[in-house]
C-alpha cells in the first residue's frame, strides 16, 4: 500500500469530524496495512487540525492483554476538560464509556532515556494519578465494529477525556482496586479488571512509541491507561460518575 492510502484514509477522517457525520469504514477496510499506517493517519489528522502538542500533552494507551500489541493515540487537548465535566454541544457521535486510571509524567523522556527503560523504571517517572473518564466515540459508521486499523486510525475510538484531582502516585494492589461507575439510574461495579493487571504496566511500550521519531515526551504529560469495565453505553443527558476506591472520582454531564 501507498502514501495514498494513508491519505484516503485520513481526508475520510477529516471530512467526518469537520462535517460531524460518519464515514463508512467498508471503503477502506483493506487500506492500511499495519499499525505504522495508522499512526501515519493519526499524525496526519493531527497536523491539518493543528492538534500537535508543543508542551505537555495527553495520550491514550492501552491492549486487551500482555500479550497483545498495545496501541498508542494522542488525544487533541480541546476535548480533555476537568471533573465535573459538562460536555455541552460536543459533537459525539456515540457515547461509549471507560472509566480508568491517567498517570502523570514527572520527568521528560527522550528516546534514549525511553530505549533504557524496564517497567520499574517508567513507573518511577509518574509523579501524580487520577480518576479518569474516557468518552468512546467514534468518525466510521461501524463503530466498535469497524477494522482494528480504521479504529487505531481514528484515535482508538477516541471522544473526550474528562479528569479527576491528580493525587500523588502509588504502586497498589491493583487486583483487588474497586470501581464503581453510575450511569444515570444504573450502577456498575468492578474488582481488578484492567487488562493488563496494572496500569502503569504499559508505560515502557508508550513512552518508546511517543519518542520513536526523536522527540521527547514532556513532564506534566498525562497517559489515560485502559479500562476497568470494558464500554458501557450512555445517552445524550446522561450523568456519568466513575469512583476508584482509595483514589477519587470523576463526572461529566453528557
Amino acid at each position: 500500500m501507498t502514501s495514498t492510502n494513508i491519505d484516503r484514509v485520513a481526508q475520510a477522517l477529516l471530512d467526518a469530524r469537520r462535517e460531524h457525520r460518519c464515514a463508512d469504514a467498508e471503503s477502506f477496510a483493506t487500506a492500511l496495512d499495519g499499525p505504522e499506517q495508522a499512526y501515519a493517519v493519526q499524525a496526519l489528522v493531527a497536523r491539518s487540525l493543528g492538534w500537535q502538542a508543543t508542551g505537555a500533552g495527553y495520550w491514550k494507551s492501552g491492549g486487551p492483554s500482555r500479550e497483545a500489541q498495545l496501541t498508542h493515540a494522542e488525544l487533541p487537548s480541546a476535548g480533555v476538560w476537568a471533573s465535573p465535566a459538562h460536555a455541552g454541544d460536543w459533537p459525539f457521535t456515540w457515547r461509549g464509556i471507560e472509566a480508568e486510571i491517567a498517570l502523570r509524567l514527572g520527568q521528560e523522556v527522550d528516546a534514549a532515556r525511553a530505549a533504557a527503560l524496564d517497567g520499574t523504571g517508567a513507573a518511577a517517572l509518574i509523579d501524580a494519578m487520577a480518576v479518569s473518564i474516557e468518552v468512546v466515540d467514534s468518525r466510521w459508521q461501524q463503530y466498535v465494529a469497524a477494522p482494528a486499523l480504521l479504529k487505531l486510525a481514528d484515535l482508538q475510538a477516541h471522544g473526550a477525556l474528562v479528569l479527576g484531582e491528580w493525587r500523588d502516585y502509588e504502586a497498589r494492589d491493583w487486583a483487588v482496586q474497586r470501581c464503581r461507575v453510575q450511569i444515570g439510574a444504573e450502577s456498575i461495579e468492578r474488582r481488578g479488571t484492567h487488562a493488563l493487571g496494572d496500569p502503569a504496566y504499559g508505560l515502557v511500550a508508550w513512552l518508546r512509541h511517543a519518542t520513536r521519531s526523536g522527540q521527547s515526551v514532556k513532564a506534566g504529560t498525562v497517559v489515560t491507561t485502559g479500562t476497568w469495565v470494558g464500554i458501557l453505553t450512555a445517552s445524550a443527558g446522561d450523568l456519568v460518575t466513575a469512583e476508584f476506591e482509595g483514589i477519587g472520582r470523576a463526572s461529566i454531564q453528557l
